[in-house]
C-alpha cells in the first residue's frame, strides 16, 4: 500500500453521544474511532481529541459529574486524549461550552502536528470558521454528523461529510426500559 493519509480526530463527545441518543444507541469509541481512520481506506491515526463538558462541582450535580468522570477515565485509559471544561450552574441544570477550546486547540494541534485530514465529529455550524481556516492551510477538512445535527454552513465549509448512521448501526442499543435523559446522565455515559 502506498502511504497512509495522516488524521486527526478532533469530536465533540457531548455532541456525538448525542447524535448516537437520537438512533437509540450506546456509543462506541472504538468503532467510531477505527471507522473514521481506518488504516484499510490509507488512513494512519495520529491523534483522536475527545472534547467533554463537565457538570460543575456542586452537591446537586454530583451522580452526573461522577458518571462523565467515570467514562473520561475510561477514554483516557483506552489511549483517546481527552480534554475537559468545568461547566457553570445556570437555574436547575447547567452549561458547558467547549467550542472555544475545542477550535483554539485544533488549529494549534493541526500547525504542530500537521496532518493530512482533520476529522470533526460534531454537526455545529460554530466550526464551519475552523474549517475554512484548517483547510486554507492546506489540510483536508472532513466533517462526521449525522444528516438531523449537521449544520449547513459547517457543511459547506467542509471538504466533504461522513455520514456517521452507518457507523452507529454497529453500536449496541441503549437498553429500550430506560428512559432518555440530558447528556451527563449515568446512562449515557456507561461503558
Amino acid at each position: 500500500m502506498g502511504n497512509l493519509h495522516r488524521v486527526m480526530v478532533i469530536a465533540d463527545g457531548d455532541n456525538a453521544f448525542m447524535a448516537a441518543q437520537s438512533f437509540n444507541r450506546k456509543i462506541n469509541w472504538h468503532k467510531m474511532r477505527d471507522y473514521l481512520a481506518d488504516p484499510k481506506e490509507g488512513r494512519e491515526l495520529i491523534e483522536m481529541v475527545i472534547y467533554f463538558g463537565l457538570p460543575p462541582a456542586k452537591e446537586r450535580f454530583e451522580e452526573q459529574r461522577k458518571s462523565k468522570e467515570k467514562f473520561i477515565y475510561w477514554a483516557k485509559s483506552n489511549g483517546f486524549l481527552i480534554v475537559t471544561k468545568e461547566g457553570k450552574a445556570k437555574g436547575d441544570g447547567y452549561e458547558n461550552n467547549v467550542d472555544v477550546v475545542m477550535a483554539i486547540d485544533a488549529m494549534e494541534l493541526a500547525l504542530e502536528i500537521k496532518p493530512d485530514i482533520v476529522v470533526l465529529v460534531t454537526g455545529d455550524s460554530d466550526f464551519a470558521y475552523l474549517a475554512q481556516k484548517l483547510r486554507r492551510r492546506g489540510i483536508r477538512v472532513e466533517v462526521a454528523s449525522v444528516e438531523q445535527s449537521l449544520g449547513s454552513e459547517l457543511k459547506n465549509s467542509a471538504n466533504s461529510v461522513v455520514d456517521l448512521t452507518e457507523v452507529f448501526d454497529e453500536f449496541d442499543p441503549h437498553n429500550s426500559n430506560e428512559n432518555f435523559h440530558r447528556i451527563g446522565h449515568a446512562n449515557v455515559f456507561d461503558v
